[in-house]
């Protein structure tokens, strides 16, 4: 009998869709239980669109509430990267968009290629795009689907250039940077300070991101505003800086550097000279003829001016030149345009534009390092306070045999040329005060000799006291450490390969010969100088430099234009109380006549050498109608002799400080390549304490002229309008 297989069959379907059916439920089940909240994430997020909100960044005051950075609020227009990611279609939005943005297609193809911008976050195609253009854009969504604007903000520098290189500018993050940055919670396309104050108060001005989350349809349309966390704007700093001096200290600087430029000086020529034919011995140069003889501009390329509070280490003004306009860095100028402003020449560094020469000069001090050699050699008793030496125009090694000398070995050291003998000048004898205010290089050569043989690094161990040889951790970025010589020092040149073939790594007595006369391996910042002579000022407190003086809550009211009441500010941090790096033992048997002898630089007298003629102190005549009733100052002029020995190669220093405990003022001066210090940096440091104590009219404060972006320099040079206490009318040479 055949068995009706049907049923069995129907039954083993109908097992299967039950089995079927039940994973079907069991999957349902899972998906809108088990994983509902994620897959309601999901559709939330298609649904939603982030935006990041752009924190206001902190404002820069100089001390009496100018503002020297500020914000102005701007529209950026934006791009979704996934309307973007096929080429086709970002083409030619781009074609679209580049007449409206005044921005080609190239240029927003580089950003979309350039790896610069965040992944994550829309792309920007174009800065401070009129808001109009924005209304007209964001209307046709339909021609431009995925491009907004976003509210952004540009930085602004109302008084720029003024002190442009104290403030710096801001930049994208570079690669060399992003690792940094991104650990710090930094988005990769983020503009952050890259030079000055604003680099290194980076993350005190920077501010908090916010955030805001809309509801959008499927048209990318903002339905509505789901929440919102209100960005936190950075700090506003006050810095120490007053810009009226600043402005005068950068016009006297300028003016100085420009009158070297022009100065054919006739005195020079004693340090010049001629063959048998009458011929100049340097070939090579451009030697101009006046009245019949051939001269040498002073190049007068560079220079720097500090003023400083010596007894809180504030720094009132810091002026460095050449100078830039740091508006160039958001003006939107080609790759093209800013290499030409800013130049990079290795070749031609007194040239280099981006270097704040305050604080990254490395220079050779020249005289003015001498009181710190005569405090070396009192603290130590290698000379007494009274002790005089017979200054006869040179200087010869007694700790080397006179053969040894025979052979070439450099053993005889020479003062100064005397411009009117043609010879080294003589000063017969003279102490600790008159060697400093004639400026006696023998006393100082001898010096450098007896603190080599009472111990090689007795002389660096003293100097380094005064902070040479160190950062003095001035709240900027990229400070000159400075050099004072030593063995590892030598050896590390050596090994450079920085000095001439054949020199021995180790110190010598003829390196410690320069070095008590401030030349050789000795470098030096204008700042670290500045902050020695303070040292010396004060009575011996050597004090950390501030820029920065106060840090306040964000938001300081406005008092008028470019300027904020202080008063109002919510203060956070304050450095108004010197921070005292170390003390010296500076007692009155050894300080006093160091402070004597920088006196007689600035008054007289100078010395008396029997079948001589008179010789004055260094700055003597230069300060005759100085105003010294206002403001007494001491101070020492400096001549760093330049390369291969040539004149116009010499660098022009000048550091002085205020005896009146009133206006704690020291004041420093090195103009590059401009001759002797008592004829280009002096009177820029005389100018500038005319100026401290009201001597002489000082420019008001004024806004910025707009930037003119067709100008082919980094910034006009500035020029005093009285720069009658500049001139010298007896026109004297000297170190």
């Amino acid at each position: 009998m055949a068995v009706d297989k049907r049923a069995a069959r129907l039954g083993a379907l109908a097992l299967v869709s039950v089995i079927l059916l039940g994973a079907i439920g069991a999957r349902l089940w899972f998906l809108q239980t088990v994983q509902r909240e994620t897959f309601q994430q999901q559709v939330s997020v298609s649904k939603t669109r982030r935006q990041l909100l752009v924190p206001e960044r902190g404002r820069i005051f100089d001390s009496q509430g100018r503002v020297m950075a500020d914000n102005r609020r701007i529209l950026t227009v934006t791009v979704d990267r996934s309307i973007i990611r096929k080429g086709s279609n970002r083409t030619e939005l781009f074609t679209r968009l580049s007449g409206l943005l005044k921005v080609s297609v190239q240029e927003m193809e580089a950003r979309y290629q350039s790896g610069r911008y965040s992944n994550f976050l829309p792309l920007p195609l174009g800065e401070d795009v009129p808001e109009d253009v924005v209304l007209q854009i964001e209307s046709r969504s339909e021609d431009f689907p995925g491009v907004r604007g976003d509210e952004d903000w540009s930085r602004v520098y109302p008084f720029a250039p003024l002190a442009s290189h104290v403030i710096g500018y801001l930049g994208l993050i570079l690669d060399t940077q992003a690792q940094d940055y991104k650990q710090l919670g930094y988005l990769n396309n983020e503009i952050v300070g890259q030079f000055g104050v604003e680099k290194s108060m980076e993350s005190v001005l920077h501010g908090t991101w916010g955030k805001v989350v809309y509801e959008v349809d499927s048209a990318n349309h903002v339905v509505r505003e789901l929440s919102r966390v209100e960005p936190v704007p950075g700090k506003d700093i006050e810095l120490t800086l007053d810009l009226k001096v600043q402005q005068y200290a950068e016009q006297a600087l300028q003016t100085e550097l420009r009158q070297q430029r022009e100065n054919t000086d006739i005195q020079r020529m004693a340090k010049n000279p001629v063959d048998k034919f009458g011929k100049p011995k340097f070939t090579g140069e451009n030697f101009v003829v006046s009245n019949g003889a051939q001269y040498l501009p002073y190049p007068a390329p560079a220079g720097s001016v500090v003023v400083l509070n010596q007894d809180t280490g504030q720094v009132i003004a810091m002026a460095s030149y050449p100078n830039f306009d740091n508006r160039w860095f958001n003006a939107g100028i080609s790759g093209a345009k800013f290499k030409q402003l800013f130049p990079n020449d290795p070749q031609h560094p007194d040239k280099s534009i981006l270097v704040n020469r305050a604080i990254q000069g490395q220079y050779n001090l020249g005289s003015t390092f001498k009181p710190f050699v005569a405090y070396a050699a009192m603290t130590t008793g290698i000379i007494t306070p009274t002790e005089t030496y017979l200054d006869q125009g040179s200087y010869r090694l007694q700790s080397i045999d006179k053969s040894i000398c025979a052979t070439g070995v450099r053993c005889e050291y020479f003062n100064a040329t005397n411009p009117v003998s043609g010879k080294p000048s003589t000063y017969g004898p003279v102490s600790v005060e008159s060697a400093l205010a004639i400026s006696s290089d023998a006393f100082f050569y001898r010096i450098g000799e007896l603190s080599f043989q009472a111990g090689r690094t007795l002389l660096q161990d003293q100097v380094r006291k005064f902070g040479f040889g160190a950062a003095t951790g001035i709240d900027l970025p990229f400070e000159f450490s400075g050099r004072v010589p030593d063995n590892d020092l030598k050896k590390k040149l050596v090994e450079q390969g920085k000095l001439s073939k054949g020199e021995v790594p180790r110190l010598l007595v003829g390196d410690n010969v320069q070095t008590a006369i401030g030349q050789g391996l000795l470098a030096a910042s204008p700042l670290q100088l500045a902050n020695a002579y303070a040292t010396l000022a004060n009575g011996g407190f050597l004090n950390r430099p501030h820029i920065v003086k106060s840090v306040y809550q964000g938001g300081v009211p406005d008092s008028g234009p470019n300027q904020v009441d202080l008063s109002q500010g919510t203060l956070i941090t304050s450095n108004d109380k010197p921070e005292v790096v170390q003390q010296l033992d500076l007692p009155p048997a050894v300080r006093d006549p160091i402070v004597r002898g920088l006196k007689r630089v600035i008054t007289g007298q100078g010395v008396n050498y029997p079948g001589n003629f008179y010789h004055a102190t260094t700055g003597e005549t230069l300060f005759k109608n100085y105003p010294y009733s206002k403001l007494t100052i001491a101070g020492k002029t400096g001549t760093a002799q330049g390369f291969a020995s040539k004149p116009w190669n010499d660098s022009s220093a000048f550091a002085a400080f205020s005896t009146n405990p009133f206006a704690p003022y020291t004041v420093v001066a090195y103009l590059e390549k401009s001759g002797y210090g008592s004829k280009a940096a002096a009177p820029v440091v005389k100018c500038v304490f005319e100026a401290l104590s009201n001597s002489v009219p000082v420019d008001e404060i004024t806004p910025s002229d707009p930037l003119d972006d067709s100008s082919l320099i980094a910034a006009q040079p500035e020029a005093l309008k009285d720069a009658s206490c500049l001139q010298n009318p007896f026109d004297p040479v000297r170190d």
